[in-house]
Order: C-alpha cells, then sequence, then structure tokens
C-alpha cells in the first residue's frame, strides 16, 4: 500500500497593501496554529518534517506559507513584476501574516520563523502583541549585519555558489542526506528574490532602542539559536533576551542556521518544551 503523507496543500488569495496575492501553503495536524515562516530565499520545504511529526500535529495545526515569488507562490498577476525590483519590507512581511491569519480565521496564532523569518518573530511581538500568544524567533537578532546586497544578485553567483554557501550554514555534525537536502533546497530560489528578502534582513530590521516596548506578558516571545550560526552567534541573542524582559533564550548545540532542516530529530528535542510550555499557558484562564 502507498504511503500517503497527512500533509494538505492549498492556495488562498490575500489582498496584500492593495495588491492580491496567490498563496500557497501547506497544512497538517489540528490544535494551537502554528505557522512556520521559512528563511530568506528558501520556502516551505524548510519545515516539511516537523509538518509530518505526529508528536507536534497531534497538538498543533502545523501552517507552513510560501510567501510571494517563493516556492509554489508566484509574483500576483495583476502587477508588472517583471519590471519591478523585488523587495521585502518589513510593512509587507507583517501584512502578509496579519492578512493570513484573518483568512484562516487563526485564533492568535503562534508564530515560529527562522532567519529572515525570525527576525519577524520579533517585528510581530513588538507591534502586534495581541494578534499571536507567542513568537519562536530562530536565529533572531537584533538587527542584521553590514552586506551588500548585489552579492546576492550578480551574473557570478550561480546554483553552485549557492550549494556552498548553503553547506557552509550546516553545522559539522549535520547528517549528509539533510545536508544535501538543504543545499538542494538553496537552490530552487531565484536570485532577485535572495536579494530581495535580505533587504528586510539587513536594511529594514532594527530592535535599537526599542527593546524595552516588548511586552511579553501578551505575546510570549522565544529565541533559539544554534552553537554553529555564522550570522546570529549564541552571545548576541543571549544579550537580545536579556534586554527583552520576560523573554526565553536556549542554546541548540550541535545546530546551525536553519536547525528544523539540518537536523530535524535535534531541533524538535529543543522546541518540545517550549510549545508545551505554549499550551500549559493556553490551558490557563
Amino acid at each position: 500500500m502507498a504511503v500517503i503523507e497527512p500533509v494538505v496543500g492549498k492556495y488562498v488569495y490575500l489582498n496584500i497593501q492593495g495588491v492580491e496575492y496567490r498563496v500557497f501553503y501547506e497544512e497538517s495536524g489540528a490544535g494551537i496554529p502554528i505557522i512556520c515562516q521559512h528563511a530568506g530565499g528558501g520556502d516551505g520545504l524548510e519545515w516539511r518534517t516537523l509538518l509530518n511529526d505526529a508528536d507536534i500535529t497531534s497538538k498543533y495545526r502545523v501552517i507552513v506559507p510560501n510567501l510571494p515569488y517563493h516556492g509554489k507562490s508566484l509574483p500576483p498577476e495583476s502587477l508588472e513584476w517583471w519590471k519591478l525590483e523585488y523587495r521585502l519590507t518589513k510593512s509587507f512581511f507583517m501584512d502578509f501574516h496579519l492578512e493570513l491569519s484573518i483568512a484562516l480565521d487563526l485564533d492568535r496564532p503562534v508564530y515560529m520563523g527562522c532567519y529572515v523569518g525570525g527576525f519577524m518573530a520579533l517585528d510581530l511581538a513588538l507591534e502586534y502583541p495581541d494578534k499571536f500568544r507567542a513568537v519562536i524567533g530562530v536565529g533572531a537578532a537584533q538587527r542584521g549585519g553590514p552586506a551588500t546586497l548585489d552579492t546576492f544578485y550578480h551574473p557570478s553567483v550561480t546554483n553552485n555558489y549557492r550549494r556552498v554557501n548553503a553547506m557552509y550554514f550546516c553545522a559539522p555534525m549535520t547528517p549528509e542526506v539533510h545536508r544535501r537536502e538543504v543545499t538542494w533546497c538553496a537552490m530552487q530560489c531565484a536570485a532577485p528574490t535572495t536579494k530581495g528578502d535580505l533587504y528586510y534582513y539587513f536594511k529594514e530590521h532594527d530592535l535599537t532602542g526599542k527593546t524595552h516596548l516588548f511586552d511579553t506578558s501578551r505575546c510570549a516571545v522565544y529565541l533559539l539559536t544554534g552553537d554553529y550560526d555564522p550570522t546570529s552567534s549564541v552571545e548576541d541573542t543571549m544579550e537580545l533576551a536579556k534586554a527583552i524582559k520576560g523573554s526565553k533564550f536556549t542554546e541548540m548545540k550541535g545546530l546551525s542556521h536553519a536547525g528544523m532542516h539540518e537536523n530535524p530529530p535535534v531541533f524538535k528535542s529543543y522546541l518540545t518544551p517550549i510549545l508545551d510550555e505554549i499550551v500549559k499557558h493556553s490551558e490557563q484562564p
């Protein structure tokens, strides 16, 4: 008998800042909704293991969207998008998740994101604490470091470069089968999209002078960073956690940039206690 996964893929139409987008998302399970946002230059494949984890889906409705211009979420038909430079802005990114929650009728979902998505976890918790019961930032940071965006969109930047770059972002102990999957997925994203995603990462996300404004009694903040992550160091994330009163930080040993993709069992061991705590708090009056 054929093995059929419980994951279901659908399309939802979202009106974001006056433009209609046909957005692909996958979901599995039932219970507290948890939105899993992929990293910049990626797509929902990063979360495929979580979508198929019965321990998780028995308590959570796991929802994995593809941002417009990523994966099966094509650019909008109403725009001559090929004449425009794609840029992921903070306002668009936030509006995307607000509209997605409304369209899917989600009651204060948990938001979890990695890398670019992890940065968005913090922006959502800061600006819309009553829309989400908790956020989990994987590889999140106070701000992105300096970078030249053209590095990620240049005639000399080939898929082989993206493959090698993705390997660099894996921890040394990453199982080879997962390392190869990470690199394969990294080669699927269009080069202009990768550059555009990092516009938000490097140019627009900055919590300098704002960390005291978080209210973790309204929206819990959890931070997860791998000890091999070359972009968000454990030390930097610890400092961020200290600055956000009431937030909780966990160092993920043996993981790097996208733990849920590079070593799912190890990532799960760090994620499960957080999800259990969220469930416990949700059951309280």
